[in-house]
């Protein structure tokens, strides 16, 4: 289906806000679209200081937790980290952990298993933490839920804090439900009442936040001592990877911190980030966001999809360089693994979309069970059959006869409350917006699925799912030089709420024949002219367009100027995501 471009208005200030910056008119345009129309906060953009993150005294819990926890390093208590199987899950155990052991401690840490124990901390969990003689457990990014958990932690005399920043459950009547724990949590109200100001911080950056609160308390100061000041400023590393990852919006504070860390993690200390960095062939060149979310990720979490996360945290953590290195190959191994098994999921997903007919006008949500699945990699899926069909979209693994469920959803269908208003079929549920998980028992799955249709139908309008294409500005090919690509590179890093720009030309003529480019010939190599300028394109996937083109000769295209370095010579070219032809 041919997208819609959505391309807004040119600003009246952008030339303004150029001169005043030193920048590109463009991206005076993309930081208009971005909401940020004055000199100021234009600045604060483009040059994030570490020095406008909020103190750790902010966060709801954290000087609290960070005085339990001081209290039992200085007792010698022994505490565990439980954390989430994902990136988020596994840099916020790796930062806690570098921090206690700073402090004094000798921590240890608990990474469930995905397919065994599913996500979060159980009761069962914390069985087995108590008769390892645990006396305190912190969880990281995930807890919050954990209602049950937390009265067995009670009765079984465990101190438990929990960190998370996920959406808590509620009661029928819309009321926040809490475990009965110490919470460390950015989007809980503070005990001044007032909000944190970024309630969006991730897994990762509230553990980066509950380690700055604990060095102070070691300290006796908000100024740290000099080790700690330099763990922190290499935790900014681990907690960018978390925040990236984790998709949660690069605005704000999060843009600070992956800002700084992407450009401290190619000089880390940690053994763990330099393995993971030359596995990656990234050794000796600057990080962008792009890097950690289709490189450096996908290979930590190919570990907890495939096998056990608790590899990955050893990494990071206590691993000498040559063990290090060892299970940074493991990860490569794994991610390739994962890789082939999705791709034969989603084509599997694709073809059973179209035969049951979730496709149809009629059906806005898509609701996919099958056994044989490997419940590790049905997210990664389930996000692939969204952007196919346009549509909110939940796989579930059967197995046994349970099942377990991954979704990714689409703009005005939140799914942690559509499954909240669902709740009757499921075992357990929880998540973001954008993304969730659920258990449920398969005979509840036909009865799930219909609730979901039918929520969608609700929910969501027709035009919800029209696949859009949202255009910052229009261009000329003459405006396509070095020092536009540059100026676009200081939005980085990418990601939630701050996507990478996208640029749209006016119609262009074929300038030399378009062909199919690849080992198997999917993408399509172009050159494109205005009558004064031509430029090179690239088209990644999109093969099956040529006809199309030739048939044409004439075209717009979308796309995001890059440098393209051949042979010693450095050229601007496109990296072109859509086509439109002209009506003949």
């Amino acid at each position: 289906m041919p997208k819609d471009w959505v391309i807004p208005p040119p600003w009246s200030g952008r030339d303004a806000l150029a001169a005043a910056l030193g920048i590109s008119p463009i991206v005076a345009q993309v930081l208009y679209n971005r909401g940020i129309d004055e000199v100021d906060a234009a600045r604060t953009f483009l040059d994030p200081q570490l020095a406008d993150i909020y103190p750790p005294g902010l966060l709801p819990g954290a000087t609290d937790a960070a005085d339990r926890i001081v209290a039992a390093v200085n007792t010698g208590a022994k505490i565990v980290l439980f954390g989430d199987y994902d990136v988020d899950g596994i840099t916020g155990v790796s930062i806690l952990w570098h921090c206690l052991r700073l402090a004094g401690a000798k921590p240890e840490f608990y990474i469930p298993h995905r397919l065994e124990e599913g996500y979060g901390i159980g009761t069962d969990a914390i069985d087995t933490l108590a008769d390892d003689g645990a006396n305190v457990i912190i969880t990281v990014d995930c807890g919050v839920t954990a209602i049950e958990p937390a009265a067995k932690a009670k009765q079984r005399g465990i101190e438990l804090i929990i960190t998370d920043h996920h959406t808590p459950h509620t009661d029928d009547n819309g009321n926040v439900v809490l475990p009965d724990a110490l919470i460390v949590h950015p989007g809980l109200p503070a005990t001044d009442e007032t909000a944190y100001p970024n309630p969006n911080l991730s897994g990762s950056g509230v553990a980066f936040k509950l380690a700055w609160a604990v060095a102070q308390k070691v300290c006796g100061t908000t100024k740290v001592r000099p080790e700690f000041r330099d763990f922190l400023l290499d935790a900014t590393g681990l907690a960018a990877l978390g925040i990236v990852a984790d998709v949660v919006p690069l605005t704000g504070e999060n843009r600070i911190i992956a800002y700084h860390g992407l450009r401290g993690l190619p000089h880390s200390s940690l053994a763990g980030i330099k393995a993971l960095i030359q596995s990656a062939g990234l050794v000796g060149k600057k990080l962008a966001g792009y890097d950690i979310g289709f490189k450096l990720a996908p290979r930590l979490n190919a570990i907890g999809r495939m096998g056990h996360a608790r590899l990955a945290v050893d990494m990071l953590t206590r691993a000498e360089p040559d063990e290090a290195v060892r299970i940074a190959a493991n990860l490569e191994q794994q991610n390739r693994a994962r890789q082939v098994v999705e791709r034969k999921i989603t084509e599997e997903a694709k073809r059973m979309v179209v035969e049951q007919g979730q496709d149809a006008d009629t059906v806005r949500a898509i609701v996919l069970a099958s056994e044989g699945w490997h419940a590790g990699v049905i997210g990664i899926v389930a996000s692939r059959v969204k952007d196919e069909f346009g549509r909110p979209t939940i796989l579930i693994a059967i197995e046994n006869g349970a099942g377990q469920g991954s979704g990714r959803s689409i703009r005005n269908f939140p799914l942690h409350e559509v499954l909240a208003d669902c709740r009757e079929h499921l075992l357990t549920y929880g998540g973001h917006a954008m993304a969730a998980g659920l258990k449920i028992d398969v005979a509840k799955i036909d009865a799930f699925r219909a609730a979901i249709h039918h929520l969608a139908g609700q929910r969501l309008t027709p035009a919800d799912l029209e696949p859009k294409l949202r255009i910052d500005d229009v261009v000329d090919l003459a405006g396509l030089n070095e020092r536009l690509v540059a100026d676009l590179a200081r939005l980085e890093p990418f990601g939630a709420e701050n996507s990478a720009p996208r640029l749209a030309t006016d119609w262009l003529e074929l300038a030399g024949e378009p062909r199919a480019v690849g080992a198997a010939g999917t993408h399509l190599q172009v050159t494109l002219g205005d009558g004064r300028a031509r430029c090179k394109g690239i088209a990644f996937g999109l093969a099956k367009l040529l006809p199309d083109l030739l048939d044409h000769r004439r075209c717009r295209v979308a796309f995001r100027p890059i440098i393209n370095e051949w042979n010693g010579r450095r050229s601007v070219e496109m990296q072109i995501s859509d086509f439109q032809f002209p009506d003949k």
